[in-house]
């Protein structure tokens, strides 16, 4: 028996609420919105903080090994070491001074610092222990934010492959420097054969030969992060769409990075630790747009029904039917006489 419909609304008031209800009902079906109110779900803000955290530590320590590396490799080539200051400063703002800005570190002092002593050895250490840490927890928060189990693979394994994966990156990181430096000696060279060498417009192209090299970069990086190594096997164009979305968003974030960390600097009562801070900011931002992203590839699979993980499927699916039969009614007793019961004669 179907249940009566319910009234239509009368008046204008009426009218109003169920417009409104309609309104809301087709906002929360749009994508944007699910994807939003997943990440909410999965607590993303709170993780990407704690990847924020991890990731001040990380950084430091690597910048620490990777500049003190680069002084021994790069000494005689000085246009690499300054696209790779570079490409360092506008990934992350506020972290390197360059062109006499403000910045955590000078990369001349690290430049100069022995990679061989106790101090090397010290970052070295700090740096596997914190890298690997930040990418533990970045492959746990993808895991989440796709409602996932945490990895099976072996846990020594596990750490070889992050390791393998960080040096990946470290690699992918020097061949963007390369690939703006060649970027911007042949455009260089382009704007000269037409005469416009050192104008605006040769500043502007050689930021977007930059920007651009950036954003393959984090495109490539953020496919690594959601296929390879939070080890889920999305389909690729779902990766796709997620890695661009996170690289959109990432190029964003530098482009406006001087705006963005402006509120910490021009606080009086934070002037003393601000570009700590701003740093701080910076990555919750950067780990919030990788975890946005990742919810977005969450709810593309979603609504394709993909299974992700089929052990985790089925293990879920065998607690419902448990809790299901768990909360069944009791069949009841029949207490009636032997003899009705044989003959089925009820009361």
């Amino acid at each position: 028996m179907t249940e009566p419909a319910a009234p239509e609304p009368t008046g204008w008031w009426g009218r109003l609420m169920a417009w409104i209800g309609r309104v809301t009902a087709w906002v929360m079906a749009l994508k944007p919105v699910r994807v939003f109110v997943l990440y909410g779900e999965k607590r993303g803000p709170l993780l990407a903080a704690g990847l924020a955290f991890q990731a001040i530590f990380a950084v430091f320590a690597g910048l620490w090994v990777g500049f003190a590396i680069a002084g021994l490799v790069l000494v005689s080539n000085f246009g690499l070491r300054e696209s790779l200051i570079e490409v360092l400063a506008q990934t992350v703002p506020g972290l390197i001074a360059v062109d006499e800005g403000e910045g955590v570190i000078d990369p001349e002092a690290l430049l100069s610092a022995g990679v061989f002593g106790w101090t090397g050895a010290v970052a070295l250490i700090g740096l596997l222990f914190s890298a690997l840490g930040w990418l533990a927890g970045a492959r746990d928060a993808v895991r989440t934010i796709l409602d996932l189990p945490g990895s099976r693979m072996n846990p020594v394994l596990l750490k070889l492959k992050d390791l393998g994966l960080a040096v990946g990156f470290g690699a992918l990181l020097a061949l963007s420097s390369v690939l703006a430096v060649l970027g911007t000696v042949a455009l260089e060279g382009l704007l000269a054969g037409i005469g416009l060498r050192d104008t605006t417009l040769n500043s502007v192209l050689g930021r977007i030969v930059t920007l651009g090299v950036m954003f393959a970069l984090d495109a490539v990086v953020l496919g690594m992060l959601y296929r390879v190594f939070a080890g889920v096997k999305v389909p690729f164009r779902h990766v796709r769409q997620g890695a661009l979305i996170g690289a959109l968003a990432l190029g964003a974030l530098k482009v406006l990075g001087t705006s963005l960390l402006g509120g910490a600097s021009n606080n009086p009562l934070l002037a003393s630790f601000a570009v700590l801070l701003g740093l701080l900011i910076w990555f919750n931002f950067v780990c919030q747009a990788i975890l946005i992203a990742a919810s977005w590839i969450a709810v593309s699979v979603t609504d394709e029904k993909i299974v992700l993980d089929e052990v985790a499927h089925a293990e879920r699916l065998e607690r419902a039917r448990a809790l299901v039969a768990a909360h069944e009614p009791e069949p009841a007793v029949d207490d009636r006489p032997w003899f009705r019961r044989l003959l089925g004669r009820r009361d």
